[in-house]
């Protein structure tokens, strides 16, 4: 009996001790706070200390000139209202962090105020400020790998479990602003990033982790905005991205372009996306390059993947989806990965506009591995038009191994949706609006089986021949659909592999002719009043 009540009280006294939180002020290990004095070794004290017994290392008011921190199991950093730390200007202040497992970025990336591999229960937290200082780390070269070279990060965390960052403002990082790689649940609530200091500056880089939940975030980057990435084998997979409010001179939601283990399960709501209040130098576009990129070149999996509820303002391309093959390796002896697969992509509820260029958005794959079922619903989007007859007439070469930007192509020959090499597409109550007078279709789609359209509401122009061009398209559907303003022709028809087509129950009452049939097969048509 003695020796059961001497076990339940020492299991009660251990549980008490991990359940008390004890602090450590960085000042009691000889750091000053006056901005000056270089802090490392004061702050690292306090780090190692609070590792033995687990706790909190706080950093209070004032200005903490810092170095390399290696953030240790069950170490909360609690950075108090009125604390900035920054980051030193010396790169000589920062360690070298090579960590065992091997990526994309090993060849660069190697500096960060905050470093942690392999730790448990660590967190970072407060009202307080990392500021990077990132401006004073000067790009000398355009050749890759060098110019990622000696521009520390502000947060990276290598196959870390249980990680919180929260409440921190984080700004003026030398490169990205934090990378989280190969993580698992990770949670990101209510942080501020402001990223304008130097090129390459993202906000948030996901990187094969999982069980994320990033919420309630505000950030504005010149480079992309949320991002996730797969630079190794591990798959980015059971993330939730909500309530955030995003604006980048890049891509604000983007996956890719780095996939080789790919994307699984992810959710994205709930994001306005807004212009910058930064005015430069900017090394993307003022208000924006995309809105949503899905980007999948360097093999991987992409599967599982909502997003919505999202409003687009500014941006060059507000809907990019692409499937490549440029096949990067992340180390010399790793096999060149195959093509990625690229499935089941539900977007839906989104409103875009003060659109910014002539492009349009664009799904596409490449001759024999095509995007499949993807769905749009409930989108509107107001175009910028000013598109030419010249660019309706463009062919597209396939640029299957170039970078996936969702500009390189220039004007797309439709003005709205391209999409081409695709398996199974909805698109239900799609709103396509031009702000100018613009002489391509409104839609194209290309090499494309079983698409359905229904409740299409779209601009035309009559400069343009088609509002919709099917070129070998199998099993294609229109219906309930209308063209707002007059037109020449609903749909052309084009190339020998179209069959099965069938365009039903619209409303071409501004259409003056519905079928351009140029491939000579049976199509239905029945039901449209005009």
């Amino acid at each position: 009996m003695k020796l059961k009540l001497l076990i339940v009280f020492s299991i009660l006294f251990v549980d008490a001790a991990i359940c008390q939180n004890i602090f450590y002020d960085v000042k009691n290990y000889g750091a000053v706070g006056d901005g000056i004095t270089l802090e490392t070794a004061s702050i690292q004290k306090a780090i190692d200390q609070c590792s033995v017994t687990g706790g909190t290392v706080i950093i209070p008011s004032g200005k903490y000139l810092t170095g390399s921190l290696e953030l240790k199991s069950n170490v909360e950093i609690f950075i108090s209202t009125g604390a900035i730390l920054l980051g030193s200007t010396n790169i000589s202040d920062y360690k070298e962090f090579q960590p065992k497992m091997k990526s994309y970025n090993d060849a660069f990336l190697k500096h960060s105020i905050f470093y942690a591999e392999k730790a448990e229960n660590i967190s970072i937290r407060g009202d307080g400020t990392i500021d990077g200082q990132g401006s004073a780390f000067k790009v000398t070269t355009r050749e890759k790998p060098e110019r990622y070279k000696n521009r520390p990060y502000v947060i990276r965390f290598v196959e870390c479990k249980n990680v919180h960052i929260e409440n921190i403002t984080m700004q003026n990082s030398a490169m990205w602003m934090q990378q989280y790689l190969a993580c698992e649940d990770l949670f990101i609530k209510g942080i501020r990033v402001y990223n304008h200091a130097n090129q390459n500056n993202d906000m948030i880089d996901i990187d094969g982790c999982k069980n994320v939940i990033i919420s309630d975030c505000i950030g504005d980057t010149d480079d992309d905005g949320i991002t996730l990435k797969s630079t190794s084998f591990s798959i980015t997979e059971n993330v939730v991205i909500t309530n955030c409010v995003i604006s980048s001179h890049c891509n604000a939601i983007k996956l890719g372009t780095e996939s080789h283990g790919g994307f699984r399960n992810i959710s994205i709501s709930n994001i306005v996306v807004k212009p910058s209040i930064d005015t430069g130098p900017i090394y993307g576009q003022p208000k924006g390059i995309s809105g949503i990129t899905l980007g999948m070149v360097d093999g991987g999996i992409l599967e599982g993947v909502t997003i919505s509820n999202i409003r687009i303002e500014g941006t060059h391309v507000p809907i990019y989806m692409r499937l490549g093959n440029r096949a990067r390796k992340f180390y010399d002896d790793q096999q060149a990965p195959d093509e990625g697969i690229f499935k089941d992509v539900l977007i839906s509820n989104i409103i875009a506009t003060d659109v910014q260029s002539s492009i349009g958005s664009s799904i596409t794959g490449i001759p024999d591995h095509y995007v499949h079922n993807v769905t749009l619903s409930n989108i509107s989007i107001e175009f910028l038009g000013g598109g030419t007859i010249e660019d309706a007439k463009k062919i597209l070469p396939e640029l299957e191994d170039h970078y996936p930007e969702s500009t390189k192509w220039g004007n797309l020959p439709s003005y709205g949706f391209y999409i081409r090499h695709v398996k199974n597409i909805n698109l239900n109550n799609v709103e396509l609006r031009l702000k100018n007078s613009d002489s391509r279709p409104a839609i194209i789609v290309d090499d494309v089986k079983d698409i359905k359209i229904t409740g299409l509401k779209v601009d035309s122009d009559l400069t343009a021949d088609n509002v919709i061009i099917f070129r070998n398209v199998s099993n294609g559907i229109i219906q309930l659909s209308s063209v707002n303003t007059m037109a020449k022709t609903f749909v052309e028809l084009e190339g020998n592999k179209n069959k099965d087509s069938a365009i039903v129950n619209n409303v071409l009452m501004n259409v003056k002719k519905v079928l351009n049939n140029k491939s000579k097969i049976k199509v239905k048509k029945t039901g449209n009043i005009r």
